[in-house]
């Protein structure tokens, strides 16, 4: 792992790690890519007004000020500056906020269903420790429509990222999946009117436990010891197949919104047991905080390691988005990107075979041979071979230490009568080589990413 940095919470991979997480990026982009997902990405601030805009969040963002501000700065009555300003700027706490107001900005140039992926920095005031930093990279992608957006995208997002996260070099892992409209209708059946509130309690099972949210619900919402009981009967409810259906139509609630959200979380469901068998289950304790979702909501864990918390979430939002009478509903899921390195890097899940993409150092015999040294090199790279010219004529013992510091495999060596030569520095073996030709294996040729 990188060293402690002097600021908690911004993680700062060494060049090793690094590669570890470009290989996590690219895996990801490839197959985003491969399901037909535009990249797009959005400035890092956004103005307080359009974070808010559905209601308070439960993130703590950061906001911005210039360290000389003009004179039109609003400020409050004892002068300071006014942090309630809504037309203040502050970094973007996800990427979802952000990619409405895009869709809403830029809806005459897309063509919808609109498909993206996004790869880019976040920020919020965490109380840094593993998997939990203040600046971090996700990577989402999500489907959004002009007007509606048919619910066969909430299975497809599921099964696209089912496979993405499969192509990582991280233990098993499942989605849990739930669905709002199930959850409130549930609630609205049993008579908790309150189910926005009843949905934050819920969330919060796994950090309270079982009797304090039950006190919570008899509290802050008014619930009856058996309404109460009711709602965490539900949350119990966990299936690897559609048997969750018949598991809630037995606790004897009645609701039209409930059955609605009982049939598409059922097709998520048998689509998902049919081409991701064994990486997702119905978890009807999922609630996700954040309001604007409105369907299908998931989160997910990696087996064994749940105590590092969701790695990818998010779900269907039908109102995030909208200009004028025109709504834009959309469903997209977000990777922990840095979470998960974190993990990858701290647990040897993967490492990278070098440090530096470098395949090749060109060693020097005089000072006066680096411009024929420079053009070996434009040679090997113009064939794709990643490769480096020593800056000093030192002797070559000196030079095969460096590369050997470095991590570079191969140093070539020219004499004054242009015989080319090349060295495997681990192996000790020197054979005649020809810049036009000469290849490394395919193992060497680049950085591999090996998997335990």
């Amino acid at each position: 792992m990188a060293r402690t940095a002097s600021l908690s919470g911004f993680p700062e991979w060494l060049p090793q790690e690094r590669l570890v997480e470009l290989h996590v990026l690219d895996t990801l982009r490839k197959t985003f890519e491969l399901h037909g997902f535009s990249s797009i990405e959005t400035r890092a601030v956004e103005t307080v007004g359009q974070l808010l805009r559905k209601g308070e969040i439960d993130k703590e963002v950061y906001g911005l000020s210039r360290l000389q501000e003009d004179e039109d700065t609003p400020r409050d009555e004892s002068g300071k500056s006014d942090k309630a300003d809504p037309n203040a700027l502050a970094l973007h706490f996800d990427l979802t906020v952000p990619f409405a107001r895009y869709v809403v900005e830029n809806a005459g140039y897309l063509a919808f269903p609109f498909r993206r992926y996004q790869i880019q920095k976040v920020w919020r005031g965490e109380r840094p420790q593993e998997g939990r930093a203040r600046e971090f990279t996700q990577a989402d992608i999500d489907v959004v429509g002009d007007g509606e957006l048919p619910f066969r995208y909430d299975v497809e997002i599921a099964l696209v990222i089912a496979e993405a996260l499969s192509a990582l070099p991280i233990p098993d892992f499942r989605l849990r999946i739930n669905n709002r409209k199930l959850a409130e209708g549930f609630y609205r059946g049993i008579g908790l009117t309150d189910t926005a509130g009843v949905l934050r309690s819920i969330d919060k099972l796994e950090k309270i436990g079982e009797a304090k949210v039950a006190e919570l619900l008899r509290n802050e919402l008014g619930a009856t010891d058996e309404q109460a009981a009711l709602a965490l009967k539900l949350a119990s409810i966990r299936t690897e197949d559609t048997s969750f259906v018949a598991q809630v139509r037995a606790l004897g609630v009645s609701d039209e919104l409930l059955e609605e959200g009982l049939s598409e979380l059922e097709q998520v469901i048998e689509a998902a047991v049919q081409r991701a068998p064994g990486k997702v289950v119905a978890d009807l304790s999922i609630a996700r905080g954040l309001d604007y979702y409105t369907g299908t909501v998931v989160e997910t864990v990696l087996v064994g390691h749940e105590q590092l918390g969701s790695i990818c979430s998010g779900g269907r939002y039908d109102a995030l988005a909208s200009k004028g009478n025109r709504k834009f509903p959309g469903v997209g899921l977000s990777i922990g990107v840095t979470r998960l390195v974190s993990r990858i890097l701290s647990q040897e899940f993967a490492t990278a075979s070098r440090s530096v993409p470098t395949a090749v150092l060109v060693a020097l015999n005089n000072d006066d041979s680096w411009s024929a040294a420079q053009d070996v090199a434009a040679q090997l790279r113009g064939r794709g071979i990643a490769t480096e010219v020593a800056a000093k004529a030192e002797k070559f013992g000196k030079q095969i230490k460096f590369a050997d510091r470095r991590g570079i495999p191969f140093v070539w060596f020219t004499d004054d009568d242009g015989k080319h030569q090349v060295k495997d520095i681990r192996t000790g073996e020197q054979v005649d080589a020809d810049p036009a030709s000469w290849e490394p294996s395919p193992d060497d040729l680049h950085v591999r990413i090996t998997t335990r």
